[in-house]
């Protein structure tokens, strides 16, 4: 179902009319139904990171996992948390405090010697969440990733064959929204074993409003 942007910035409008004023900026979400997808083979267990062109004022918080030299560039560069070495180790069987860093945060960077570690405390918690977090080389600038992950999207099928993400707030012009919502369609357009054919519709909606279908 090939989209273009007229059409993705027609149905943004549509969504912002229909949609009661709340006092609280909504999100913006897109959902996306797939077809001739079995969630329950290997091809269709899909787990994407979409960066997305324009920034929204609700951005993803990022925890930054490292000690030493890239812990102190992690708080210069303003990353949400940092979680040192020690702090990690003392989670240990602490499965509250392990629950409570997964549901905190949305994305997760980490000096790479200490992706082991990570695996053995954290993997059992961040590991479904699709958290895992990404290792940083030695000597890398840890700022610009940071940003990225601030927006970047995550879309990834759980039991049913649907993906959704959130692509900005609904203060955001409606132009940026389209370009958002377009490149997550362009990335799942090469994800997707027949591109868009694989994808039955495609809806917009705000946090607590209807959804619009976008009729290509």
């Amino acid at each position: 179902m090939p989209i273009d942007m007229e059409t993705l910035t027609n149905a943004i409008k549509e969504m912002k009319e229909k949609s009661k004023k709340r006092n609280f900026t909504q999100s913006v979400e897109l959902i996306i139904n797939l077809q001739d997808i079995d969630p329950k083979k290997p091809e269709g267990r899909i787990q994407e990171l979409i960066e997305l062109p324009k920034a929204s004022k609700k951005q993803n918080k990022v925890c930054v996992i490292a000690s030493g030299e890239l812990a102190l560039k992690a708080k210069k560069a303003g990353a949400d948390y940092v979680l040192t070495r020690e702090e990690l180790e003392a989670m240990a069987g602490d499965k509250k405090k392990q629950r409570e860093l997964a549901k905190n945060y949305d994305f997760f960077l980490a000096e790479a010697p200490l992706m082991p570690l990570i695996g053995k405390i954290l993997g059992s918690i961040l590991g479904p969440r699709g958290k895992m977090p990404t290792p940083v080389p030695p000597g890398a600038d840890i700022a610009p990733l940071i940003e990225k992950r601030r927006r970047t999207v995550m879309v990834r099928v759980r039991g049913q064959p649907v993906l959704h993400c959130r692509i900005g707030t609904e203060d955001m012009p409606d132009e940026e929204l389209a370009e958002n919502a377009m490149a997550v369609l362009n990335a799942l357009e090469v994800k997707l074993k027949r591109g868009l054919k694989n994808i039955s519709s495609i809806y917009l909606k705000p946090t607590m409003g209807q959804p619009v279908k976008i009729k290509p």
